[in-house]
């Protein structure tokens, strides 16, 4: 993998954003510091402006925190007058300069200020880890969402596929980026570096993740995969201390057994469908005798749906009547919108995945009994279905389920 390592550190070199060297934050209010910013000075001038404002927003407290939120959502907002005014002229004339200025005036200003301090050197990761903090207070101030809809739009272009990069992460890989792995798993915790070791080092494991020129050695979402003979009805022997290494050319089934978001501020910027579907390619290419793609994943939402049911399960046969609840939840439990309740069924069956198995005792750790009652999922890829599920899920809402997972609803 060192061929991929090196084009990460080629790419960060172009993009010149590797963490910011050491910025004394002066005492000017972050307000002042931002009109300043905003008031159309040289690019020089503005980098180094950005760079100040940035090192100010590092070391203000939270009540500072927050005024500066509310700078953004008052001072920095959309003018609706303006955006009438210029809508109104762009329908008399249709003229490229009237529609340039609805489109200026359709922006709230603070969007501008927001690419402004993304000039300074290790400008993205400040503000990725600015929105973290806007979210936080959101939760307190709701209209901060307004805010939000900026810091996501902007990202959303800023993070787009064609930026991102694929490594594999391996046992070799520098330890700082193994230390990273360990503190953002969220699916099946890392207890020790022994554990992590299981995981990536073997010839039957795998792990990939995404990474950004902007952060170039710290991961936005990883996904760790088991290569096996056969699909996985329980996750104790994918973990297992004990467990034989399978050579790889012996594997007939790929298993993403956890996926992983890494950044708390890129919350809603997708990158798992990307993820999977370059990994699939990767594996095809290296190992083309596989014929089988599923995660064996907890399914989150369960135990809380069921004790909100008449029906619980009872000490006969809880094995089955845990199997046919669960398909009751992925296959008929609705959010409002009309999707699926779960939001692993939402997003693997957006991605075009069918549920394909239901498995009881699967995840006996104290975390998957208390989510699913230790229940797991498969949701399986089919390369030559996948898009047509996407669409069957994406037009209707219409879940696509094996005929073994319908039985059980019934």
């Amino acid at each position: 993998m060192g061929r991929s390592w090196a084009l990460g550190d080629l790419l960060s070199t172009l993009f010149e954003r590797r963490a910011a060297p050491f910025r004394t934050a002066g005492k000017d209010p972050l307000p002042d510091l931002c009109r300043a910013l905003m008031s159309g000075r040289g690019e020089v001038s503005g980098m180094k402006l950005a760079g100040a404002a940035l090192a100010r927003w590092r070391v203000a407290d939270d009540a500072e925190r927050r005024a500066f939120f509310r700078y953004l959502a008052d001072d920095l907002d959309l003018d609706p007058e303006a955006l009438q005014s210029a809508t109104q002229s762009y329908q008399a004339t249709r003229g490229a300069e009237e529609l340039h200025q609805l489109l200026r005036a359709a922006e709230p200003p603070r969007q501008e200020l927001l690419r402004r301090l993304n000039q300074a050197v290790g400008g993205t990761v400040d503000l990725v880890a600015m929105r973290v903090a806007l979210l936080d207070a959101a939760r307190q101030e709701p209209d901060l969402a307004r805010v939000d809809l900026d810091f996501g739009h902007l990202f959303a272009s800023w993070f787009n596929r064609g930026f991102l990069v694929l490594r594999r992460i391996d046992w070799d890989s520098p330890a700082a980026l193994l230390e990273r792995l360990i503190a953002y798993e969220a699916v099946h915790e890392i207890q020790s570096w022994d554990d992590l070791r299981r995981r990536v080092a073997p010839t039957d494991r795998r792990c990939f993740a995404f990474f950004h020129p902007a952060l170039p050695d710290d991961p936005l979402i990883f996904v760790q995969v088991a290569l096996t003979r056969g699909i996985p009805s329980a996750i104790g022997p994918i973990l297992a201390e004990d467990r034989i290494s399978l050579a790889p050319a012996q594997a007939d089934t790929a298993v993403f057994y956890s996926i992983s978001n890494c950044q708390a501020g890129l919350r809603g910027i997708s990158f798992g469908n990307s993820l999977i579907k370059q990994v699939l390619e990767v594996l095809n290419a290296e190992l083309p005798q596989l014929s089988t793609f599923v995660t064996l994943l907890p399914i989150p939402g369960l135990a809380r749906w069921i004790s909100e049911q008449t029906e619980q399960i009872a000490a006969k046969d809880p094995q089955a009547q845990l199997r046919a609840l669960a398909a009751r939840y992925l296959l008929q439990a609705k959010a409002p919108d009309g999707q699926p309740r779960d939001p692993v069924a939402r997003f693997h069956l957006d991605n075009g995945a069918e549920v394909h198995a239901i498995h009881a005792d699967a995840d006996l750790s104290p975390r998957g009994m208390a989510q699913s009652h230790g229940a797991m999922v498969n949701y399986r890829y089919d390369p030559a279905r996948v898009e047509d599920n996407h669409e069957t899920y994406a037009t209707a809402h219409e879940i696509v389920a094996a005929r073994d997972v319908r039985n059980l609803v019934h």
